[in-house]
Parts: C-alpha cells; structure tokens; sequence
C-alpha cells in the first residue's frame, strides 16, 4: 500500500477500515470474465426478472412517476403486501407495519440502527450469512456467535446454548430461517420459545425470513408473524429478490411495529430518501400477479436440489445433509480446510463458481455453498465439472 493511500485509509473510522473483504466477491471477482462460467456463488438463480414485472415499471416512467417518493413507500405498494401476507398467513395485516427499502440488506442495515450501537451484543447463529456482521460492525456492536451443529438429520441450533450467550449488553437477537447458507429451518416450537425469551427479557429480535416460501417440508416455512403481538419487540426483513427474481433492482421491505413508524420513516429519509416509485410498481405487479412464476421458482429449486443432492451423495467424502428451506446445498469436503483456496481453483480447474465457507465465518471453513435455484442442464452440468474435479484433485 502506498503512503498515500495508507495515510487517507489511516483517517478513516477504525469500524470502516476494518471491515473484511467479501469471501463471496472475493471468488466472484476471481471467476467473473473467465470464460465458460457456470457462476453458483451467489444467492441467485438464473431466470431474468419476468417480464409483467418489468413492464410494469416501464409503464411507471413512461407516465412519469420519476420524482421524490414516499420514505416509507407508496401506499399502493404496502397495501398490496399487506394482502399479500393476509393470503399467505390467513390473519389480518395493515399497511402501516410495511416499509420499503432499498433491498433486504438496507431493511438490515435499518434495523440495526434502530436496534443496536457501540457496546451492544447481538446473539447470531452461525454459519451466518456475513452481512449480518458487517451491519452490525459498522455501527460499532460486537457480534455473539453460537454455533449450529451438522447432524444425520441436518444443522440444529441449541436454544440453550443461543439463550445462554445473552448478557447484560445483549440489545438483539438475530434469526434467520430458513437459513442462508445451512438451510436450517426452525421449527414453530423453536420460534414461539424464542420469542417468549426475547419478551422476557426486553431484547428485540431481527428475523431474516426471505426464504420463507422456499421450504420442501411444507407450503411455508414457520414464521414469527404466527405468534407475534401488537408489543413485540420484532423486526422483520425481507425482499423481491429471490421470490420474484428480482436481485438487481434493490427492492425489499421492513416488517415493523406501526408504533415505531416514524422512527423508520426518519431513518430512511436519512439513508437513501426512499425507493423510485417505477420500482414500486414493479414490486406491486411481483405481489399481484407474481404466484405462478413463484410456483416455477419452487420448482426448480426442488429440481435443483435433488441433482445436487444425488452428486453430492456419490462421494463419501463429502459431507452433506439436503436443506430443509432455502435454496442452497451446504456442504465439506474431507481434507479440504482451506475453503477460499479450493474455491478459487475450482473457478480456475473446473469453471465453476461456490461460495467458500469461510465467507460464513470461522464455523463455516472447510464448506461451500451451492446455490442450486438454476435451470437442471447448467446445473447438472456444473455438478458433473464438480464431481470431476473430486475424483482428481
């Protein structure tokens, strides 16, 4: 680094400074003009955003919806999610406990500043996905990790070990499920404990639930929303991305309690002013007409799962459990510990793109993830290049 540079990064806040480099950009930026790439590395398939969606936008600028918007979004768009959740979960939701974001990881990001600060702990369970910690560490709380256990059965998580991490400095608990990247999916006596601890004892809980339609043991994976009250201290995030196809457009939403609304609203206004009304109507045409491309999703999600799962299986030294819920095969290869290392040859050797685990953090080293929400002939292409590169390395 030269004098310069380590002069100006010198003056920059020790919590932006120290950040990690990204595991998963890091392979990403490796493989990403190599030719013949079949790219799993990141959390999403490979269809296009459908086209109703997208005309649906254009329509909105063509009439010139192009100006400053609603901080907490249009009231077309929370209306049409609060139906949206009415259908999925057979109960009542308001507009007002919606608002919309610039993608999941704001509503994370807008979460954490609302919830946590220097000197807090946030309890997270790991492997986890990274960019809970990096919200986290940029405003200065100390992530609390407890780590999941790789069974017959799956990855499991001991409530005792996660309620046991809470000290005094604990602000927050942190639940996704289903789980990026294990594809742990708590159980409806799993959440309603928690929930009953966090109420016990005045802590909020953060609950990523964006696959909660991607789940193989039922129509819907178990959510908070089943058990929650008007007083919870409960914030949910989630996003158009991976239902509808929509990674690129930054598009999610913020599941609040009304009374904390303009606390929300006052935070977005500071951080992006809110999201382009054409977007929202983008997001309106996913919600209203969007099932039948959903249905496909969970189609090839569970496609995509049994081939990686049959690939996977025919090699005794991988270990691997086929996921409850969403759309990743997560998984160690003996004598392999070094996970970033393997990731970048196997971009080099096989051309093909995995998550290395340690991106995961430390209780993830020595596993990739797969994402397997693709199309079955790159995916079983990319799973015989896999197996390959197994049997020769």
């Amino acid at each position: 680094m030269s004098t310069t540079a380590e002069s100006l990064t010198s003056a920059l806040r020790p919590t932006a400074r120290t950040l990690p480099e990204s595991g998963i950009v890091k392979v990403f930026n490796h493989g990403r003009n190599k030719q013949g790439m079949i790219p799993m590395w990141a959390g999403e398939g490979d269809s296009p955003t459908p086209q109703f969606i997208c005309e649906a936008a254009a329509k909105s600028m063509a009439a010139g919806e192009t100006y400053y918007t609603a901080n907490r979004g249009i009231p077309d768009l929370r209306t049409a999610l609060a139906r949206y959740f009415t259908k999925l979960y057979g109960q009542p939701f308001a507009m007002d406990e919606f608002f919309v974001t610039g993608g999941g990881m704001q509503a994370v990001q807008l979460a954490v500043q609302a919830t946590c600060g220097p000197g807090d702990e946030v309890i997270v369970p790991a492997p986890a996905w990274p960019n809970f910690e990096g919200a986290l560490a940029i405003h200065g709380a100390k992530v609390v990790t407890v780590a999941m256990t790789l069974g017959h059965d799956g990855w499991t998580l001991s409530l005792d070990r996660l309620f046991a991490a809470v000290t005094a400095k604990t602000r927050a608990i942190i639940i996704n499920s289903p789980a990026n990247p294990t594809g742990w999916t708590a159980s409806r006596e799993e959440l309603k404990a928690i929930l009953d601890f966090a109420r016990a004892r005045g802590l909020w809980i953060i609950a990523d639930e964006i696959y909660g339609r991607f789940y193989f043991n039922g129509p819907l994976a178990p959510s908070f929303l089943e058990f929650r009250r008007p007083d919870d201290r409960l914030i949910l995030v989630n996003t158009f991305s991976k239902n509808w196809a929509m990674t690129g457009w930054r598009i999610g939403w913020m599941q609040a309690p009304p009374a904390i609304g303009q606390i929300v609203e006052s935070l977005i206004q500071y951080n992006t002013s809110g999201v382009a009304t054409f977007m929202q109507r983008g997001a309106i045409a996913a919600l209203e007409e969007g099932e039948p491309f959903i249905n496909l999703q969970l189609e090839r999600a569970a496609r995509g799962r049994d081939i990686v799962a049959k690939a996977l299986g025919a090699f005794n030294s991988v270990r691997s459990v086929p996921p409850a819920g969403a759309f990743y095969a997560f998984f160690a290869i003996d004598g392999l510990d070094d996970s970033m290392s393997a990731a970048l040859r196997l971009v080099d050797e096989a051309a093909i793109g995995l998550a290395p685990g340690i991106a995961f953090g430390p209780a993830a080293e020595g596993h990739f993830r797969i994402c397997f929400l693709r199309s079955a002939p790159p995916l079983e292409e990319a799973m015989t290049r896999l197996s390959g590169w197994l049997k020769n390395r």
